[in-house]
């Protein structure tokens, strides 16, 4: 691919302290750990109510980190484990931090009336801006899963000048073809919606292996999200049409993202051929692709320390926390992009609002990081 450059970097120890699915049996320390530090909200929008938890309060003109979760998942599932991460902190301090649940998928959502129209996922990132309005930010930093990172590149679109920059994991800018749907179809018909769901969660290898963590989240899957609303998602999901971007250059008035990005995927996870065409499509002068090594389909789950480390530096590549201790994986990354950053710490308004004084440079090509 033009302008991509693949990086790899040798690790003599694991970055990541031991974690296995032994974490994830009980539910309440699933489900409930750190949690006392965060407010809830259900929060009044164009297409209905979103239940929204927030820790911190806006920092200055700093963004806020603003998540949004993968069907069969709400936020606790999708990223307790992620931010609840112990060198996570040291990034969310600085930070105000906003989980967006998509409707009726957080812990006890009542189920919806009969005849109720899910949001399209168009509208459920015109649900955003209510949710930046009601807290007063100026602009977030979004992170996604999977159908959360489809509605945070389209919030992205729709509303540029409200996002500064965005994480997006395993993303999938294409719409269902006839194909697809017969197959999801038929899946429904074979299968239970958890299952159906672990399937568009997982890598093939971790369902054959039916590990530890795939009959955790089979589980949570089933007994904590309202299965009538989950269902009612995964239909919206699977009807969701092509994000209409184009890389610059490659067509006449090419539409794509204009904040930086980070794409992540695991090997072999479900998504991995999507992100790739995401990557293709997206301007490669503020665009990172991350591809993490023994991380399956969740690596925010899976590799938390690894996308923590990769988080932080996208971080001081848009300038935030210059004086943050670099981890290994950043000191390994720093002499081999040298020739790949400007450190003249301007940056365009258009990709960035933070403070100049701040400005540590942007990457100015597509790099695609194994680790």
């Amino acid at each position: 691919m033009a302008g991509l450059q693949e990086l790899r970097f040798p690790e003599e120890k694991p970055l990541l302290r031991g974690q296995d699915a032994t974490e994830l049996e009980s539910s309440d320390a699933f489900l409930l750990a750190a949690d006392t530090d965060w407010k809830e909200h259900d929060i009044e929008t164009p297409y209905g109510l979103l239940h929204v938890v927030i820790r911190g309060s806006p920092k200055g003109n700093r963004p806020a980190i603003l998540t949004y979760h993968d069907v069969g998942l709400n936020h606790k599932l999708c990223f307790n484990t992620f931010f609840n991460f112990e060198d996570m902190q040291e990034i969310t301090k600085h930070f105000v931090v906003c989980h967006v649940d998509a409707p009726g998928q957080q812990v006890g959502a009542s189920q919806f009336p009969q005849g109720y129209q899910f949001p399209s996922m168009e509208q459920l990132a015109a649900m955003l801006p209510s949710v930046v309005q009601h807290f007063g930010f100026k602009y977030v930093i979004g992170i996604g899963v999977g159908a959360g990172a489809y509605v945070l590149a389209k919030f992205a679109l729709i509303f540029p000048d409200l996002v500064e920059g965005l994480v997006l994991v395993n993303i999938d800018p294409n719409g269902k073809g006839w194909i697809d749907w017969a197959a999801t179809k038929l899946s429904s018909l074979t299968s239970t919606l958890p299952d159906t769901v672990l399937s568009h969660l997982f890598s093939q290898e971790e369902l054959v292996n039916n590990t530890e963590l795939v009959q955790s989240y089979r589980q949570q899957i089933g007994n904590v999200v309202n299965q009538a609303n989950l269902q009612l998602f995964w239909n919206m999901y699977n009807s969701r049409r092509d994000l209409d971007i184009n890389r610059p250059g490659t067509v006449l008035n090419a539409k794509t993202l204009r904040c930086p990005v980070m794409l992540v995927v695991g090997d072999n996870a479900p998504a991995e051929d999507g992100v790739v065409e995401c990557n293709s499509k997206l301007d490669p002068t503020i665009t990172t692709f991350l591809k993490m090594a023994d991380s399956g389909g969740l690596p925010q789950v899976t590799q938390p320390g690894k996308l923590t480390e990769a988080f932080k530096y996208f971080l001081q590549g848009m300038g935030y926390m210059p004086s943050a201790s670099m981890t290994r994986l950043a000191r390994s990354r720093t002499a081999s992009l040298t020739s790949a950053s400007s450190v003249d710490g301007s940056r365009p308004q258009a990709c960035t609002h933070s403070e100049s004084s701040e400005g540590l440079g942007q990457v100015n090509h597509t790099m695609e990081v194994s680790c």
